[in-house]
């Protein structure tokens, strides 16, 4: 099930990041280079209580002037709402009410989406009381006082937050039909790639809203066999969002990727690959969904017999964090190879839900381990007692040991080549979870 997606708008300063950082707590180490996590920490995934939500910052906005803030303010506040499941509005109870929150309030108010009113630096309520009352005045609800800085008040805003969560207890219980996100950046060709898949087909039967948020769910049928495309590019655009913003583009991807089973990440022949290829490609590998990566505009690429190497090549290099994503070279104006997007899905969808037998499991690690011994340190030698898988999509593995620390990475990518040799896994992430057991006597 996808996780709902709250979206975090407000004027400069008012405590956006601290905010973050208060819920998202360790779990943001989201400054370390992981390929799509972008440094300035647009998205989040937060745990609280037994829920588990995506938190997405709109974005920081470069007080320059009173129109600027204002302007940049409603591209905010349009990103929010065509994107999340519930809007906080942080607003400061030092700065006070301005005319920014007003114009930002009448906005949201219109969306008739979940807006939560949040009033921040309140450090004592008994001190500030009188001007938490003032945010009334913006007739978005009950304004909630918080201190992002000394994490008062969070818990009774985010019981407010996961009031407004879709209830997804049998929403899409039965729906088996896989659902497929079409990501990348701007101008690549998701929306053609759609149009073709429906055209060629002719078997569209409907376009559903989809969920809650904008974005068209386009229901396609392929060899009897009905898939739900999730097309980050067909949000309606009613709100004339600048395309080119980057923070755009990938809040989007995250909101889609949360949605899908498989992921195509399409990236234009003609340009290459980029390093915001790269950054949208880390968004899927993080959430460990099933990845095909198409390149688009092959018809219009002059080719050689070295050419499809080539830009594999570099593919592989710029994403090289997602060695096991499958490749393919289609042309959604020429139609060309884009029936076997369809084989191709099929099959990273069943490696992505594929179970290992424990027994067989074992016998692949044994075999490793004694063709690649174990690691060691001061005398100490890394043992694996046990390993076993206990979850699907992303196929997960918990491996026993005597010490984690002797677990290296780079041996964990070791035993994760052996598995793959044997079994495939061909597009999907594996995750493999370390865990530490006693010596055995």
């Amino acid at each position: 099930m996808s996780k709902p997606v709250v979206a975090v708008v407000g004027r400069p300063n008012v405590g956006k990041s601290t905010l973050f950082n208060a819920l998202a707590g360790e779990r943001i180490s989201i400054v370390k280079d992981t390929p799509g996590v972008t440094r300035d920490r647009i998205y989040a995934d937060v745990e609280w209580l037994n829920y588990t939500f995506t938190m997405v910052d709109t974005g920081g906005i470069e007080p320059d002037s009173k129109d600027v803030i204002l302007s940049q303010m409603r591209e905010q506040a349009e990103i929010a709402i065509a994107t999340a499941d519930v809007i906080i509005f942080m607003t400061d109870v030092h700065q006070g009410l301005v005319d920014a929150d007003a114009k930002v309030a009448d906005l949201l108010r219109r969306s008739h989406k979940p807006v939560v009113l949040v009033v921040n630096k309140v450090d004592s309520f008994h001190k500030y009381e009188a001007d938490v009352y003032e945010f009334y005045n913006l007739g978005i609800g009950d304004p909630h006082p918080i201190s992002a800085a000394g994490k008062l008040g969070l818990g009774d805003m985010l019981e407010e937050v996961v009031k407004y969560f879709p209830d997804s207890s049998g929403e899409q219980e039965d729906d088996d039909r896989p659902r497929v996100a079409i990501i990348g950046k701007p101008n690549v060709g998701k929306s053609s790639i759609i149009n073709k898949l429906v055209g060629e087909n002719r078997v569209i039967v409907s376009d559903i809203a989809g969920t809650t948020r904008d974005a068209i769910d386009t229901e396609i049928r392929y060899n009897k066999r009905d898939y739900i495309f999730i097309d980050t590019a067909g949000l309606r655009r009613k709100n004339k969002i600048k395309e080119e913003i980057e923070r755009y583009s990938i809040i989007r991807a995250v909101t889609a990727v949360e949605r899908a089973d498989v992921v195509i990440l399409v990236i234009d022949a003609t340009e290459g690959v980029t390093e915001q290829d790269a950054k949208i490609a880390g968004i899927a590998h993080e959430r460990g969904k099933g990845i095909i990566i198409a390149v688009n505009k092959w018809d219009a690429i002059e080719k050689n017999d070295k050419t499809m190497n080539q830009h594999t090549a570099r593919i592989r290099e710029i994403l090289s964090f997602m060695s096991y994503a499958e490749i393919m070279f289609i042309s959604a104006k020429t139609g060309q190879r884009m029936p076997k997007l369809f084989d191709m899905i099929d099959m990273v969808m069943e490696n992505n839900s594929m179970r290992i037998a424990t027994g067989v499991l074992n016998e692949i690690v044994s075999e490793a381990v004694a063709m690649q011994q174990p690691p060691s340190d001061k005398g100490k030698r890394l043992k694996i007692y046990y390993t076993t898988q206990v979850a699907v999509k992303p196929p997960t593995f918990v491996v026993f040991v005597n010490d984690r620390e002797l677990m290296h990475f780079s041996y964990v990518r070791y035993l994760e080549n052996r598995i793959r040799d044997t079994f495939g896994f061909r597009g999907t992430a594996l995750k493999f979870i370390i865990r530490e057991r006693k010596e055995e006597s």
